[in-house]
């Protein structure tokens, strides 16, 4: 079959500061995932992007382009408003697993089709897999049977959702492109379009422990998101959330379930829970169900009876004792004062060497291991005491670990005692 356009010729009006057409983008697109299209162009062109950015109807096209490589799903058989979450990825950030079950309480399906982790960041699958017997793997059926009877569903997306996107992302991963803008945007909206959910709130973390570490990059990251999704027709809201300090008092997969299930029983850190009931309060809303006593549905113990149906759903026992790992080491204040810093970067970095987390898609992760705070910034200390908590099941990890941390927390005898803000804009 003869093609319409040339990759050169695209890559060429990419890198001298053209605008693609839409004809452009839908062909390159289609030829990249047919194969016709190499990886090394695609990378050339993706770097084009990078630095000469796209505007905001090629980032559009490009989007709709990756939405038609494969299937979109279809909830309109639900009785039900559905409404789903993205989190641009943090440490410590669990906010997903208490999330999801949360708002299906208030009679909105949530069908959160979420990713493992990569470097410093968790995965959510990887933190539900530390429950015993608990499935990621669902047919669009069970998914949408599971939406019906519980009302929430975390599980893999299915290979046909956004092809393009997967090709492109791995690519994009070993090219030095992944922090181009049109690209992080169009990757995450052309799954979440695709999915076929109604309402989407977008948390946008900003910070050393972020993808986006100033505020004017994941506010422009956040306004592109939400102008896709607009544009798409789906009710879109972005949060900038601060990710210069870890979220709760852990960064690790069974720790951050176990944490989790603490916020649905009423307990938990008070940011976990502030996220946690936020999120959930712009999710209804944007569904078209705002005015609930969200709160309220973490007391009295109707959002654990919604966890405990969606775990029971996939296979999965919420009554199973979590995995521990078999090796801790401490790190202690070594002075008198009030804890200042800590580093959102360094603790991720630190779980990750620890084995939380993995450096490539196939390794494998430990469900046990992880770094536990014992005090956040603001906290008064004292010389001795234990700030963190490794754990592990490998001990020859400990050290790398530690030195990830070195210079991560900072005590001072006059610290500031009122945190930053958790949520610093919205967007929408």
């Amino acid at each position: 079959m003869s093609e319409s356009f040339d990759a050169v010729d695209v890559i060429v009006a990419k890198r001298d500061r053209h605008e693609l057409s839409d004809d452009q983008i839908r062909w390159v697109i289609d030829a990249y995932t047919r194969g016709v299209v190499a990886d090394e162009q695609m990378s050339s062109l993706a770097m084009a992007v990078l630095l000469n950015g796209m505007t905001r109807r090629e980032i559009a096209t490009w989007t709709a382009a990756m939405i038609a490589s494969g299937e979109r799903m279809d909830f309109s058989s639900l009785s039900v408003p559905t409404a789903d979450k993205h989190s641009t990825g943090g440490v410590g950030d669990k906010i997903t697993l208490p999330l999801a079950p949360l708002v299906a309480v208030f009679g909105v399906a949530v069908p959160q089709l979420s990713g493992r982790g990569l470097g410093h960041t968790g995965g959510t699958l990887d933190k539900l897999e530390s429950i015993a017997g608990w499935d990621c793997n669902l047919s669009n059926e069970a998914m949408l049977r599971q939406l019906d009877e519980v009302g929430a569903v975390i599980c893999a997306a299915g290979s046909g959702l956004a092809p393009a996107d997967k090709k492109l992302y791995a690519l994009r991963d070993v090219t030095g492109t992944v922090e181009a803008i049109p690209l992080i945007a169009s990757s995450i909206m052309s799954k979440k379009i695709a999915e076929g959910t109604g309402a989407l709130v977008l948390d946008v973390k900003v910070g050393t422990g972020a993808f986006m570490k100033t505020r004017e990059q994941a506010t422009e990251l956040a306004r592109t998101m939400v102008d896709l999704g607009t544009d798409a027709g789906v009710r879109t809201v972005a949060l900038l959330t601060e990710m210069s300090i870890p979220l709760g008092l852990t960064a690790g997969n069974a720790m951050e379930v176990r944490e989790s299930v603490e916020v649905l029983a009423g307990g938990g850190p008070s940011d976990v829970v502030e996220l946690t009931v936020r999120l959930a309060e712009e999710m209804l809303e944007a569904a078209g169900r705002g005015g609930q006593d969200v709160r309220a549905a973490l007391n009295d113990g109707r959002a654990m009876d919604a966890w405990r149906a969606m775990i029971s759903a996939q296979s999965g026992d919420p009554d199973a004792v979590l995995p521990t790992a078999r090796h801790t080491e401490t790190v202690v204040a070594t002075q008198d004062g009030i804890l200042t810093t800590l580093d959102a970067y360094a603790v991720g970095i630190a779980a990750w060497r620890l084995g939380a987390g993995r450096a490539r898609k196939e390794d494998p992760v430990q469900a046990g291991a992880g770094v536990e705070m014992h005090a956040k910034p603001g906290d008064r200390v004292t010389k001795g005491q234990t700030l963190m908590t490794l754990h592990t099941d490998t001990p020859e990890r400990f050290a790398r670990a530690l030195d990830a941390l070195d210079g991560g927390w900072s005590i001072t005898a006059q610290g500031p005692t009122q945190a930053a803000p958790l949520v610093i804009d919205r967007i929408a």
